[in-house]
């Protein structure tokens, strides 16, 4: 069994240069890679093509890629709480690509499933299908939509074996699930690496041939976006 296992981010960020593609896992702060983020921040990698469901917030997660002008153009399916993101798109300082939110995870899914191409009704009559070929199917008319090509995909994971199999927990599996093999190459940040053969077979959510560097993260944060409590 090839052992994916290497020491440290900056190891498993090797060969990530400016102006590549590169896949994020997470929804909003919610199972970000936080420490391949932060490399790349301190790597100073530019003009970034970032396929991502959103960038985070001002301060974190891919935000603080946006700070430094970092990030060329964004492929996300909203905005969300990131002011500076809405800034630069807005001024024109961004290129930015919204993607209806569906359509962007099954992009996604047909790069991890080497399928070049499919169909959806999402987006049609809309700015989203301009330019695009159309087809009707059962009465209903569908958008044509290209998988995506990337460079690199970084995902999180909860638990993770050095052969590359991966566990993710709750709600932060999401995008991480269908980025994972998507592209070329993908890393994997987990809060927990363990040896080969460790993990129940049974509860493995991506198998290892999807990955090809895996890595232990660390100080993770995880921040809350927006925290709702009970009026006392």
């Amino acid at each position: 069994m090839i052992n994916k296992k290497v020491n440290s981010v900056a190891e498993a960020l090797q060969g990530i240069e400016d102006g590549m593609t590169i896949m994020l896992g997470g929804f909003g702060l919610c199972g970000i890679p936080e420490n391949s983020i932060a490399e790349l921040v301190q790597k100073g990698t530019t003009n970034l093509t970032c396929i991502s469901n959103n960038a985070g917030v001002d301060d974190f997660g891919l935000g603080l890629l946006l700070q430094k002008r970092q990030i060329k153009k964004m492929i996300s399916s909203y905005v969300g709480e990131n002011a500076e993101f809405e800034r630069q798109m807005l001024s024109g300082e961004l290129e930015v690509e919204l993607t209806p939110q569906g359509t962007l995870a099954e992009k996604c899914r047909a790069a991890q499933a080497g399928i070049p191409a499919f169909f959806t009704p999402a987006g049609y009559g809309t700015e989203v299908a301009e330019g695009k070929e159309t087809r009707e199917f059962n009465g209903k008319m569908h958008v044509m939509e290209l998988a995506y090509k990337a460079d690199f995909s970084i995902v999180k994971a909860w638990k993770g074996d050095e052969a590359g199999n991966l566990i993710f927990k709750g709600t932060a599996r999401n995008f991480n699930a269908v980025m994972a093999g998507g592209a070329k190459i993908t890393i994997a940040e987990v809060e927990g690496l363990v040896p080969a053969g460790t993990l129940n077979p049974n509860e493995i959510h991506i198998p290892g041939i999807m990955v090809q560097r895996i890595f232990q993260g660390e100080k993770f944060e995880k921040r809350i976006e927006q925290r709702t409590v009970r009026q006392k």
